[in-house]
């Protein structure tokens, strides 16, 4: 997902791309309908719930999906999703912050803790990994859609703190309290992006042999499968020479 998701962006492809998709559309499904009950269902009117459409339409979520999910928020008086930021050691001491939206914590929490111990690591107290990111709002748009000099122009204009481009995106990042001031800036020149929200990017990235890569991956994947998990980020550097790098995408 929006995120992806996101250790810092990277998804490991497994080829089984109906599933995954099936289980992006669920992931986008929860937050498209936690948004619009906690705000309007006017998406111009409440930027949570204009940022996850934006993701599922990236996502190709068909649009009546969309409406389903805006219209739960009505029908089911009673969903009531809880949002969590948990927090731990993976693999190889690979620090990472999970975002879970659940109904039931305790279900979620011993999920998660399982896949933890699992692969050698741990599910710690609030605090203890947080400390080696740093929340900021991401905006990431295709480079197709405006050339490098343009977008860092208009991301200055903007009020944004960095802007950067790869070979396929331009990545614009602002403080957290000015991201929906920076991006309604942004959506006057360029109304489709890749992804944008509030993220945690890490501070310092740690680099691993590709053996070792693998396996923070692996286990990475296995948190961004349970159903309650919708972010996760982790201070993994995985090397551009790498040959993994044919089987890791935005």
């Amino acid at each position: 997902m929006a995120g992806h998701s996101h250790w810092a962006g990277i998804k490991h492809k497994k080829g089984r791309v109906d599933k995954q998709r099936s289980k992006i559309f669920s992931k986008l499904s929860k937050e498209i309908t936690v948004a619009a009950k906690l705000g309007s269902k006017d998406s111009d009117m409440n930027p949570r719930l204009r940022s996850a459409i934006q993701a599922a339409r990236t996502a190709n979520m068909p649009k009546d999906n969309i409406e389903r999910a805006i219209n739960r928020s009505e029908l089911n008086k009673n969903l009531n999703y809880s949002s969590i930021v948990y927090e731990g050691f993976g693999p190889e001491r690979i620090a990472v912050i999970i975002e879970a939206l659940t109904d039931n914590k305790n279900r979620t929490a011993s999920s998660l803790r399982t896949i933890f111990q699992k692969n050698g690591g741990n599910l710690g107290e609030s605090g203890v990994a947080s400390h080696q990111f740093k929340k900021v709002g991401v905006i990431r748009i295709n480079r197709n859609k405006i050339s490098d000099s343009d977008i860092l122009e208009l991301a200055i204009n903007a009020g944004a703190e960095d802007c950067s481009s790869s070979n396929s995106y331009h990545e614009i990042i602002t403080i957290k309290e000015n991201f929906y001031k920076v991006k309604i800036e942004i959506e006057k020149k360029i109304l489709e992006f890749i992804s944008s929200g509030i993220e945690w990017l890490p501070i310092n990235k740690i680099s691993l042999d590709e053996e070792k890569t693998k396996c923070v991956l692996n286990f990475l994947e296995m948190l961004e499968e349970n159903d309650d998990v919708q972010y996760v980020y982790a201070n993994l550097e995985v090397n551009n020479n790498s040959s993994l790098k044919g089987s890791l995408s935005w």
